[in-house]
């Protein structure tokens, strides 16, 4: 097997596990709000998805540097097949309730969080066997994602109007499917060598936490990820389906505008990718969260003809995309290879730590003020958390890139 051969097994399974991922993030609210008219209700399966999704993530760390990555992959995505296939199926019986609902996208979370922590842990490696920058990797690794992204988005507004968001979902489950079968064969297990479970789990998660704790540039970046996400979930899974709802389109708009968005996000990883170890991390970093955040909040609040709404998620789609190549990039290079699988786990989980309350927020706040006023302030609070942890001085770190072997500053 050549060096580069796990990298586009791992690539491949990720274009296809996630481009049916972003269906579903669009098929389920969709789903609900189309049967409820309700934000709350909206933002509620929403949360009860994406909590479990974060604990699941962060305790399986340990599980993870256990038993390696390509064996939880493998098992999670392929529960996952059989778990999202219930939707369509119960729907088709005349079963699916929100009641119903609740449980099996609480599973799905469970699901995903370690599976998407394990792909993750991958990534050191197969940069050592491609013998590439790690900006590289996660810069080519973050281009395929955006697009499984944008072709996910588009073709899940087509799909979920022609079929309706429910049955959609087996497209989603088709997806898990191949990237198992990818992940199974393309991937060696000969390249990971498990840590032997010398503590408890309790001590392995504990000693993690410790190691991320005492960096202060990675929680920096985790603190200001975690209220942007919050952020974002709240304008993925409420504020722009009820926008584009009161606005008399379908979920046809609502794909495009997600695809916009993540299509030129795919462009920026690209030059991300190509470029990513001469850029000034720090500099680019901050520029990138300014144009992604605010302005896509403001223009939908004032009511903008759609060309400029369009043309302002394309900008800060772009800006996205030099975003996780560079965080990437930072967080395994200040990780010893041993602690991999428990600190990124932890890290991704505390940064995904408030995306479950992220629908909930943003319903609240549409039914309490009104859309307009919800987008000004989920706007301004975007970039009060990107400009934050600039006032700390010991987040100029960021743009240092420690000697091998060196511990965390």
């Amino acid at each position: 097997m050549s060096t580069g051969a796990p990298f586009l097994a791992l690539a491949v399974a990720e274009a296809f596990s996630i481009s049916g991922t972003r269906l579903s993030t669009i098929a389920i609210p969709w789903l609900v709000l189309s049967t409820t008219n309700s934000p709350v209700s909206t933002g509620l399966v929403a949360m009860t998805e994406m909590l479990p999704y974060v604990v699941a993530k962060a305790l399986g760390g340990p599980l993870i540097d256990r038993v390696g990555p390509k064996r939880i992959a493998i098992v999670c995505d392929a529960a996952s097949v059989v778990v999202v296939g219930l939707v369509p199926l119960l729907h088709l019986l005349g079963m699916l309730t929100i009641p119903i609902l609740l449980p099996i996208v609480f599973v799905i979370g469970v699901l995903r969080g370690p599976s998407d922590a394990a792909k993750q842990a991958m990534v050191p490696d197969i940069a050592e066997l491609a013998a590439v920058p790690l900006e590289r990797v996660t810069g080519v690794v973050g281009t395929i994602e955006r697009l499984a992204s944008t072709v996910g988005a588009a073709g899940a507004g087509a799909l979920i109007a022609l079929t309706g968001p429910a049955q959609a979902l087996v497209f989603n489950a088709v997806t898990f499917a191949v990237a198992t079968l990818i992940v199974g064969v393309g991937i060696p297990v000969l390249r990971y060598i498990p840590v032997a479970a010398t503590a408890s789990y309790g001590q392995e998660l504990l000693e993690g936490w410790i190691f991320l704790r005492r960096d202060t540039v990675l929680m920096g970046i985790v603190v200001m990820v975690a209220a942007t996400n919050l952020l974002d979930q709240a304008f993925h899974v409420v504020l722009l389906p009820v926008w584009t709802l009161d606005a008399g389109h379908g979920p046809e708009l609502l794909g495009a505008m997600l695809a916009v968005f993540s299509g030129s996000s795919m462009v920026g990883a690209a030059i991300a990718a190509s470029i990513g170890e001469r850029m000034p991390r720090l500099i680019v970093y901050t520029a990138a969260f300014l144009l992604t955040g605010f302005p896509r909040f403001l223009v939908l609040a004032v009511d903008v003809p759609l060309s400029l709404a369009l043309a302002t998620l394309a900008v800060g789609g772009f800006a996205s995309g030099f975003l996780n190549p560079i965080l990437s990039a930072v967080m395994f290079e200040r990780i010893p290879k041993p602690l991999i699988g428990r600190v990124t786990s932890m890290s991704a989980a505390l940064c995904w730590i408030l995306i479950p309350f992220g629908g909930i927020f943003g319903g609240a706040l549409v039914s309490g003020v009104g859309l307009p006023a919800a987008l000004l302030l989920t706007g301004t609070a975007y970039l009060a958390a990107t400009l934050l942890p600039l006032a700390r001085k010991s987040f100029r770190g960021f743009e240092k890139r420690p000697i091998a072997g060196a511990g965390p500053s």
